[in-house]
This record gives C-alpha cells, sequence and structure tokens, in this order.
C-alpha cells in the first residue's frame, strides 16, 4: 500500500459539492474492503483542483480508476439506435447530453428540431425535439418548448441513453461516473402532452427494486446518535431548540387541525421559527416521525428509499417513541440534524414497497409484472431551470438529482431493450422482451414475499438478455387474435394460454384444484446446432409436465414447439412458483411459472 494522488478534473462549478471531502470519502468507501474509508483519506484538494491523496494497494487503485465498469460489449450501430422519449422536457446542456464525438444523424431519421426562443437548436445526441401544449395555457414556471423546467424529463433521458460523465454526484450523493443505457444512442424527445387539465403520464409494469446503498440522517437527541432517513444534504453546526408540531398551531386564519402533520400553513411561524419540529407526517403504511427545522412536502414515503427537503430534515420511526416523546417533554429539549451518510444495504436488490403488485387483474393467467429494474435512488442528470426539490424556497441547483419511482425503473428498462436492439436490429418487441426476462435473476423470497407478483421474472441483465439463447417472438396476428378472444369473444378457445409469453400463470379459487395446459414456440437465436433439456422445479403438490422435454435445433432462427400441463393443488395459500429453464449447457433460457388464487 502507498499513497497516490486521484486527479478528478477541475473544481466543480458553483460550488455544487459543499463538502469535496466527503465526495472522494464515498468513492475510496466503493473501492476499499473496508468501511473507514476515512482512515485512508490522507487529503482533500478543495481549491486549486477536484482530487484527493488516499493510501490504496495496487487492485484498489485499479477498481478506483475503472469506475463503473465500461467494459461491457457494445456495438458499432449502437449510435445507429434513436430512443424516443415523452416527458416533461429536455435540458440540453447537461453534460449527458454532450454530442462530442457524434457523427451526423443515422439517415432513416426523419423527424425535426422544434426550436424556440429558450431551445435554438439539437446537436448529434439530441437529434430531435418537439413540444405540444393543446388546450391550456403554459404555467409561469413552464417553457413554450422542448426544455425541460420540471427535472424529470431530463432525469429518464439520461438513464435511458445519458453519455458517460465522470464525478457526477448530487452536492457528493451517489458519487461516480453516469452514464446511460446505450450511451451513444440518439435521442428524440416530445414534451409532454397537456390536454385541458389532464396530463399525459407514462405507464409501466416494470417493478422497482433497490439498489445497494442506503442514505441515512443521523439525528442528535439528547446526547444520542439516532438514525433517520433523508437525502439531507445540510450540515446542522449547532443544535437548535425542538417543538411538536401540535403544539404549535397557527390559530389565525390557518389550518390549525393539521398541524401536528406540520400541514401547509397549519403551523405558527413565530413559534417554530429557529426551531426543530416534530410532524406526524406523511403517515403512508406506518407511523413516522419527521424532524425539520421548519415544514416542507417530501417526495415519497420514506421505507428504504429516501426523500429530498429543501431544509435539514429526517424520518424515524417509532421503534424509539417512547424516548423520543419522554425527552420532547423535557426541559429545554434540543437536537441537531446532521448532513446524511450512505451506507451499504445488506438487503438490496428487493422491490420497494411503492412498486405496484400482481395479480394481473385484467388477464388473470398472464403474469404480471414480467420483470424488475433499479427505480430506487437513482441519481441522473437534472434541468437546472428546476432545484433538488422544485421548491421555490430551494436554492439548491444542480446538474445531477436522486429520484425513485417507476419513472426511473421504465428507463432502465428501455436502455436494456434499446442495448438488445443495437445486437438485433430486426428482432421484434416481443423477442426483445422475452430476452428480458428469460435472462432476469429471480429475487428472494424471503424478502419479497409477494414472490413473482412483486418481482416477475426477476431483475434483469441486460448484458445476458443481448444473448439469449432462445426466444419467444410474437407478432401483431398473435395479440390481435388474443384480445379479439379475451375482450370480444364469450369463449376465449384457450387463446391465453396459446399466447407465446414468457411466462406461465394459472389462477383458482380457494381449495379448488385445477389443470392449465400451455403451448409455447421458441426460436433458436443461440448455437445452431444445438440441443435444449427441460428443467423443472416447483414446489410440493403443483405438477408440472413438459411435452417434448427435449428441444433439437439445426440451425439459427429453427422454432421448436411444446407444451407445458400445470396442475395445480386445491390451494389454501396466496401464492405458489416454480420454474421451467431450458438448458443446452450454455444458455439457461428461464420461465417463472406461478399458480395463485383470486
Amino acid at each position: 500500500m502507498q499513497a497516490y494522488i486521484v486527479y478528478m478534473g477541475d473544481l466543480p462549478k458553483d460550488d455544487v459539492i459543499s463538502s469535496p471531502s466527503l465526495l472522494h470519502t464515498s468513492m475510496l468507501r466503493e473501492a476499499i474492503d473496508s468501511s473507514s474509508s476515512s482512515e485512508y483519506l490522507l487529503h482533500s484538494y478543495k481549491k486549486s483542483f477536484n482530487g484527493f491523496v488516499a493510501n490504496l494497494t495496487g487492485e484498489e487503485v485499479k477498481k478506483l480508476s475503472s469506475g463503473l465498469p465500461q467494459d461491457v460489449e457494445r456495438t458499432t450501430t449502437e449510435s445507429d439506435i434513436i430512443v424516443g422519449i415523452i416527458d416533461s422536457g429536455i435540458w440540453p446542456e447537461s453534460a449527458s447530453f454532450n454530442a462530442k464525438g457524434f457523427s451526423p444523424p443515422p439517415r432513416k431519421w426523419k423527424g425535426i428540431c422544434q426550436t424556440s426562443s429558450n431551445f435554438t437548436s439539437c446537436n448529434n445526441k439530441i437529434i430531435g425535439a418537439r413540444y405540444y401544449h393543446t388546450g391550456a395555457e403554459v404555467e409561469p414556471n413552464e417553457y413554450d418548448s422542448p426544455r425541460d423546467s420540471d427535472g424529470h424529463g431530463t432525469h429518464t433521458a439520461s438513464i435511458v441513453a445519458g453519455g458517460l460523465v465522470s464525478g457526477a454526484s448530487l452536492l457528493g450523493f451517489g458519487s461516480g461516473t453516469a452514464r446511460g443505457g446505450v450511451p451513444s444512442a440518439r435521442i428524440a424527445f416530445v414534451t409532454k402532452v397537456q390536454l385541458g387539465n389532464n396530463q399525459v403520464y407514462e405507464r409501466s409494469r416494470i417493478l422497482n427494486w433497490q439498489l445497494p446503498l442506503i442514505i441515512l440522517s443521523l439525528i442528535v437527541l439528547n446526547s444520542l446518535l439516532h438514525v433517520g432517513v433523508s437525502i439531507n444534504t445540510f450540515e446542522m453546526n449547532d443544535m437548535y431548540p425542538i417543538i411538536y408540531g401540535g403544539d404549535a398551531q397557527n390559530t389565525t386564519g390557518g389550518d390549525s387541525e393539521y398541524s401536528s402533520s406540520c400541514d401547509k400553513n397549519s403551523l405558527n411561524k413565530s413559534l417554530v421559527n429557529g426551531k426543530i419540529v416534530l410532524c406526524d407526517a406523511l403517515n403512508w403504511g406506518g407511523s413516522n416521525n419527521c424532524w425539520s427545522s421548519g415544514h416542507d412536502n417530501a417526495r415519497w414515503s420514506p421505507q428504504r428509499f429516501f426523500l429530498e427537503f429543501s431544509l435539514p430534515a429526517s424520518y424515524m420511526d417509532w421503534s424509539n417513541g417512547t424516548e423520543l416523546d419522554q425527552y420532547l417533554n423535557s426541559t429545554r429539549p434540543t437536537a441537531k440534524i446532521n448532513r446524511s451518510v450512505e451506507v451499504k444495504d445488506e438487503l438490496a436488490p428487493f422491490i420497494v414497497s411503492f412498486s405496484s403488485r400482481g395479480p394481473n387483474l385484467i388477464t388473470r393467467d398472464i403474469l404480471k409484472p414480467d420483470l424488475s429494474a433499479p427505480g430506487v435512488n437513482i441519481l441522473a442528470a437534472w434541468s437546472e431551470a428546476s432545484t433538488v426539490t422544485g421548491k421555490e424556497w430551494d436554492t439548491r441547483v444542480v446538474p445531477y438529482n436522486i429520484m425513485s419511482g417507476t419513472s426511473m425503473a421504465c428507463p432502465h428498462a428501455s436502455g436494456a431493450a434499446a442495448y438488445i436492439k443495437s445486437f438485433h436490429p430486426t428482432w421484434s418487441p416481443s423477442a426483445i422482451k422475452s430476452a428480458l426476462m428469460t435472462t432476469a435473476s429471480p429475487m428472494r423470497g424471503e424478502i419479497n414475499t409477494d414472490l413473482e407478483f412483486a418481482y416477475g421474472s426477476g431483475q434483469l441483465d441486460p448484458v445476458k438478455a443481448a444473448n439469449p439463447g432462445l426466444v419467444y417472438d410474437a407478432g401483431e396476428s398473435d395479440y390481435i387474435k388474443f384480445l379479439y378472444n379475451t375482450s370480444c369473444s364469450a369463449d376465449t378457445n384457450g387463446t391465453v394460454w396459446a399466447l407465446n409469453y414468457p411466462s406461465f400463470a394459472v389462477s383458482t379459487k380457494y381449495k379448488v384444484s385445477i389443470t392449465r395446459n400451455f403451448t409455447r414456440t421458441v426460436t433458436n437465436v443461440g448455437t445452431p446446432a444445438s440441443t435444449y433439456k427441460a428443467n423443472v422445479t416447483v414446489p410440493p403438490g403443483l405438477s408440472v409436465q413438459v411435452e417434448p422435454s427435449i428441444l433439437s435445433f439445426k440451425s439459427l432462427g429453427q422454432k421448436k414447439t411444446f407444451s407445458v400441463t400445470v396442475g395445480v393443488p386445491a390451494l389454501d395459500t396466496a401464492i405458489i412458483s416454480g420454474s421451467l429453464v431450458w438448458n443446452d449447457g450454455v444458455y439457461q433460457v428461464r420461465s417463472p411459472i406461478v399458480a395463485y388464487l383470486y
């Protein structure tokens, strides 16, 4: 081990990193095995350039210099991929959309760049942009152009196709190299449509899983350190008096009855000014204490994902509520909310609480969700017309922000699909979807107790999905037939079970046994001459027969049809599941098999 100087370029502009040493410590934590990364940090450069000195081994130097793995296989045609995005707009000046090194748009591109006084041109990265504001006036804080005033569209676009940007972080949190799923792809953007008072939002059956990172906020209370959750970028240097929101009612025209939850206009400003306020706030599925030095509305519920506030704030649960209550009623109680710290989440990945769950309420014997993708605490590009929280009193303008939601999981899956498309430009959407589902990794049932209703086929693996071995393909006519027989005909004629879907689901009533027969066809996209054997894993009581159980191929593109008969016992539990894996010794093509009560 010896001392190394780690050079990270120029200092960030506009002091977007309030504490360089915290950023450098966070980067070290990713490179070394010890949790005490601060012991290895010898010096942080804060004036002349961005960098630090640290004691490192040769292996740690290699790991630190590599950052995120950039050595995945890519095609030379990735730059011919055009990703279409409908969202709140895009911030073209973001480093994630830098067009340096890009050739002119592909010849197939026929779109336009709709310019205005505040959106003067596209580039060879953002090759198309349009906006629609119909039936409603443009709000004062919005742009009448493709420019993003919100941040959401910029965030999702960079997740799909943002370029490589080193040293990205939210004021020191989540630091590293930002990169989209297909960094060489082009972007064509359509700003969200407004019709009257209704907005168009995306809908997705991609579930959100938690990355292995927790951002904890620490509260100094009664001389002890308590742990809460939030992305708190502020540092409080002093202890502050505490007051309970219920004891600070705004009795002069405000909503005083909601002061315990610190609702807007419910607090007496003179009583809470300069104090930390305890709020019984955002009770979404459980009681939580919100400690904040004032009132603010947060982005999401605080269950292993973390909210952003425009002032020092943290969430605590009621596990130590008695102690908190006693201290709050003591003489002159004080507290301090420290800046958040990043720690590894040993339970990750898992499906977060806000993510929707199965079953499929419309077509019960088609399993939903399909698969899972990262959607929690995602760092990505941000509009500099907005702030960290979007609140008008928040002064923190940042180039990168952390968000959580299906809106973050969906572009991860879209980026993975575009990655596959770059290798297989003629594949249908169904073939790409099949590749993602059959190569996904199943998640742990002891953590995700809803099993496949939480995670579908599992967490996606884009690298494996680019070479899946077999695909379950389906075309337009297959879906038209399926939709007609399920929507327009009283007799489905087995169409639900014959749709060439890469998963199997059987629904039954309480303690009613049932048998279903599925017909599937797979296309060989792996090795020309190959033989696959069916490996079935099911829990006791669930029977699965595959006929034939061996599929032999002589060429690429060859198709083979098989049937799967699933016998479901008289269930008294909500869901049981197993899997079918076609294995040729090289490829393992996995499909979940689920039986459940409805």
